[in-house]
């Protein structure tokens, strides 16, 4: 045998093939004999390695340097230095996506530490076509000791200790089947693999084929001594080219070996096997289907009992069984019952493969213990969710299982758990789901693959299916009608009760989970026909429009600034945002989370853009004025300021109506006057747009608390309607001992006191307490009031943090530290004022119903902090103590409840809407509010008088078409920003704005995603 000092495998899976493994491996073998190492490296095709991600890729042993996403190019590099130098090539190495350390080693790689390959063993790690590779690795000795040493009844009986179960969908118990296979009537019996993998997205029998094609022989030959079969069949699709191949060569070899065929190993035992080619059809997977189509009939199923067990192939007794527990069973063989059993959960025994697809960074082949929680296969080995989306579920089962929604990532991966949710295990396959997933449209998908897929031979399938799917298309076209869902769930259940075979009986599975688990998105759909992880298109122009919780037309204006007319871009703009120079400072900006510019390069800058032509417009000192259409005798009052109330006084007045606004404050403008600091949003350019609002008529009464300076039964009284839209000005307490101590601060209590032009003393070292944009705004405050040490601590980690990402990396270039998972314990004081903060690190426990890890604390891990200041950022709450004689309006937690389609609360002619009824949320969600409770306010005073409600005529705007021919990568346009040594000395404002140049050459970047292209 030829020694080597090197092995270099080169994954030959189907995945890494079709990415060009075949050019890296023949560029392998040319630069290897290029530098005359022939006879000292040897290189091996493999099977599926598992990370298909990564591929192609090879593993060079025996270091198991793991190199990843290689082109034939890269080849020589790695052979001249690290074959023949021995120079590991660091660029090609894996890196982790957190602590963006170089990985050498696939043994130390989260991906492949955290699995447990048992059936895997030999995928990756032997040469499929090489028959000796795989009895190397102890292949074929659970066939021997069986047919030398075990009894038929010995060897099903080790089975059904086990615990097997199939692994192809319904979990039935494998021993008991082949039992009950052997005791079936008759002489001649059959042995069948079902490897016709027809759900979307799964791929774990194929890799199985490709990379270990004896294991599967093996067990079948195993099944077959113990049930008296002499014939087995395996029913492949045709689509899988190299999975039929190589079970033609290991086919081949075993006979040559004895193996199989007559006489195996010189016993009286004969089995032999035969492929059958299926055409796709996924019926064809079902049992009964599979045999008939096996037979040379049309794959269509028949009814049972009688089971396969007693009447199956040509009517006789016949086991059937999937790949994968096929390849389970020489190692039960091997290693005993109780090894086995060791494995997995009470009932669900061993190891599982899923085939890990979708949104997920690690996409690939997994093989982990049954019992293993969701949330591990998702974020421990899947890496979790690509470009910091949010996990919004996982179809697990195929078109035959379920949704499990984020709240569900603690749920054990075994068949009673996932039962439990309306999902199943199914053959493996597990689709996971990020935010931009709409649940209708998955349940549509899934709903198409089965009409299309259902033979027709039953009613309650091929009628009921085609119903549902009709529906659900409705549905995601905005034709969707009451009753719809209920509609659904009907038909669902008639068709599980009485569908012929078991894919019809779990076809209404995906749409029954998500409407379980996702009725919100569905009632969206069809009340507000609104599809809010924007994929429905017929439901929208742009997906950034639809984003926007205000629908700004966001193509419209990019179009009207990449063409220069700024003036006509600020008045579209102005139509549904009377706060244009704010929101292009501070918005969340959900319509760039949608951009689909970003799957290009990057998301248009389209909140700072925004800002561009208001302020090109106030720089100019130019002054809009805004039409009344009526003038109406009702008078309306508005609780608060902020951002929900100014725009509701806006458009009430713009509807002709009296409007006075109530803010306690001694400024208006609510959380942007007195919430945000100067160097995010510059108190003229806030005055500049709130006094276009009062030139609207409307009347702002500062200083005037309701419940003090005016009572609220006399704004009932005095007026006809009546809008609270009080923000949440009250910080909540750590709830820690020494919170009483001077020094100690609310985040909001202390971001006001500075923007009310208070001088704060913080001292040189600040302690905030937080993740959000008050905690972010409360350091970035501290370090210009000259605190030379300011730390954030926050209980989750950064991924958690609901802080914008650019306010945060903003204060860590202004010096501001953030430590992670990270509580207080206590506040230390001396002669009553802060000293330090006690603090303790937390570890990441199980996950919450956000789908994120519960922080839990790790024993004996305290730390002290130094500390003049502790700002406590976590949360903030409104004030309604000017409600204490009608309490009956708050709910817990201090929120008014309202009708959600009318904003009126219980009291007659009394609105609320904003953060009072959400919680603290951000300002275009308040305009939000604002824009209709307005809305509803006006249809109560008209519908009053027996009036129609108010419609607007909205200008229209030409707006321009220019698009590019050729789309090119192109980064958005950088915003003009202070230097952090600048911003750190003072509260001047951050980004400097576009020049018009640049606001030009962003917005021509969009890719008018609005037009319809015929």
């Amino acid at each position: 045998m030829e020694l080597y000092r090197a092995h270099v495998l080169i994954c030959a899976g189907g995945a890494c093939l079709s990415s060009g493994a075949k050019e890296v491996e023949e560029a392998l073998i040319k630069e290897i004999s290029k530098c005359g190492l022939e006879k000292e490296i040897k290189v091996v095709e493999t099977g599926c390695v598992g990370s298909c991600e990564l591929g192609p890729l090879i593993i060079v042993y025996p270091e198991g340097v793991f190199y990843q996403k290689l082109t034939s190019q890269d080849i020589p590099e790695i052979v001249e230095q690290h074959l023949l130098k021995g120079r590991v090539v660091k660029r090609h190495l894996f890196i982790h996506p957190e602590t963006r350390e170089m990985i050498p080693s696939f043994r130390q790689i989260d991906f492949f530490r955290r699995q447990q390959k048992n059936v895997l063993r030999n995928c990756g790690a032997i040469n499929p076509t090489v028959i000796e590779e795989y009895i190397g690795r102890e292949g074929y000795g659970a066939l021997a000791k069986v047919i030398t040493s075990m009894s038929p009844e010995e060897v099903i009986e080790e089975i059904l200790n086990s615990g097997l179960r199939g692994r192809g969908g319904a979990g039935f118990p494998t021993g008991l089947k082949w039992k009950f296979t052997r005791q079936g009537p008759g002489e001649e019996k059959f042995v069948v693999c079902n490897a016709d993998e027809g759900d979307p997205g799964a791929f774990m029998d194929r890799s199985l084929l490709e990379g270990d094609p004896h294991s599967v022989l093996e067990g079948m030959a195993i099944a077959s001594y113990s049930i008296g079969a002499r014939q087995g069949y395996i029913y492949v699709r045709a689509e899988y080219p190299l999975a039929i191949e190589r079970l033609g060569i290991a086919i081949g070899q075993a006979r040559e070996r004895g193996l199989l065929g007559e006489g195996i190993l010189g016993t009286d035992f004969s089995f032999d096997i035969e492929l059958r080619k299926g055409s796709g059809a996924f019926v064809c997977g079902e049992e009964t289907a599979l045999m008939i189509s096996i037979e040379g009939k049309r794959g269509i199923p028949r009814p049972r009992p009688p089971f396969p067990a007693q009447q199956g192939l040509w009517a006789k007794p016949t086991l059937l069984n999937n790949v994968e527990t096929y390849a389970n069973i020489p190692l039960i063989i091997l290693k005993g019952a109780q090894w086995y059993s060791s494995i997995g959960t009470e009932r669900s025994k061993g190891t599982k493969i899923f085939a890990l697809a979708g949104d997920i960074n690690n996409t690939g082949l997994v093989e982990v213990p049954m019992g293993i929680t969701l949330g591990e296969i998702v974020y421990d080995i899947g890496g979790g969710i690509p470009k910091g989306k949010r996990f919004k579920a996982a179809q697990s089962g195929g078109p035959s299982g379920g949704c499990i929604p984020k709240e569900h990532l603690n749920v054990p991966m075994d068949y009673e758990s996932l039962q439990e949710l309306g999902a199943i295990m199914g053959s493996g396959g597990l689709v996971v789901m990020d935010e931009d997933t709409c649940m209708v449209d998955v349940a549509r998908f899934f709903m198409e693959f089965v009409q299309d897929e259902s033979c027709g031979k039953c009613v309650p399938c091929r009628e009921g299916t085609k119903r549902m799917l009709q529906i659900l298309t409705d549905i995601t076209q905005g034709k969707g009608r009451e009753g719809d869902i209920e509609l659904l769930e009907e038909l669902g259940m008639r068709i599980k009760d009485s569908a012929l075979c078991g894919l019809g009986q779990t076809a209404p599975n995906p749409v029954l989970s998500t409407i379980r688990y996702f009725r919100d998105e569905y009632e969206a759909h069809i009340k507000h026909k609104k599809c809010p992880a924007v994929v429905c298109s017929a439901l929208f122009k742009a997906p950034c429009q639809h984003a926007c919780p205000i629908e700004q037309d966001v193509p419209g204006y990019l179009a009207l600034i990449a063409a220069g007319r700024f003036d006509d871009a600020l008045a579209l703009i102005r139509q549904k945002n009377p706060f244009p120079g704010v929101c292009g400072r501070v918005c969340t900006h959900y319509c760039e989370s949608k951009c689909r510019r970003g799957q290009l390069d990057e998301p248009i800058a389209i909140s700072q853009l925004k800002r561009f032509p208001a302020d090109f417009q106030r720089k100019r000192r130019i002054q809009t004025v805004t039409l009344i259409s009526e003038s109406r005798e009702e008078k309306v009052a508005v609780i608060g300021s902020g951002p929900g109330g100014l725009t509701a006084a806006h458009d009430l007045a713009k509807r002709g109506y009296n409007v006075a606004v109530f803010e306690e404050l001694p400024v208006a403008g609510g959380m942007m006057a007195v919430g945000i600091p100067d160097y995010r949003l510059p108190k003229d350019v806030l005055a500049a747009e709130i006094n276009m609002i009062e030139r609207l008529g409307v009347t702002i009464r500062t200083n005037t608390r309701v419940g003090r300076d005016i009572s609220f039964d006399d704004l009932r009284k005095n007026y006809d309607a009546i809008f609270i839209a009080v923000g949440c000005h009250v910080s909540l307490g750590l709830g820690v001992e020494g919170e009483d101590l001077h020094g100690v601060y609310g985040g909001a209590e202390f971001l006001r006191g500075i923007n009310l032009g208070e001088r704060l003393p913080v001292g040189g070292r600040v302690v905030v307490v937080g993740g959000g944009n008050a905690a972010i705004d409360a350091a970035r405050t501290s370090v210009r009031l000259g605190a030379e040490d300011v730390v954030i601590l926050y209980r989750r980690q950064r991924e958690d943090m609901p802080a914008s990402d650019e306010e945060i990396e903003e204060a860590l270039e202004e010096g501001v530290q953030v430590r992670f998972l990270v509580v207080p314990k206590r506040i230390v004081g001396r002669d009553g004022k802060v000293a330090a903060m006690e603090c303790q690190n937390m570890g990441l426990g199980e996950f919450d119903r956000s789908g994120r890890r519960r922080p839990v604390p790790i024993e004996g891990s305290g730390f002290t902090v130094d500390a003049d200041t502790v700002i406590a950022a976590i949360g903030q709450v409104a004030n309604l103590s000017f409600l204490d004689g009608i309490r009956e309006q708050i709910a817990p937690g201090g929120r008014i409840d309202i009708d959600s389609e009318s904003y009126q609360t219980s009291l007659e002619g009394v609105f609320a809407g904003g953060d009072v009824v959400t919680g603290p949320w951000d300002v275009v969600n308040a305009i939000a509010a604002g824009h209709r409770a307005a809305e509803e306010i006006d249809r109560y005073l008209r519908l009053k008088k027996g009036e129609p409600p108010w419609r607007e005529e909205m200008a229209k705007f030409e707006i321009p078409i220019e698009i590019e021919e050729e789309v090119v990568e192109r980064p958005r346009v950088k915003m003009p920003m202070l230097s952090p040594e600048e911003r750190k000395v003072n509260f001047q404002e951050v980004e400097l704005g576009y020049a018009e140049r640049m606001a030009m050459e962003e917005a021509r970047r969009c890719l008018r995603c609005d037009l319809e292209i015929d």
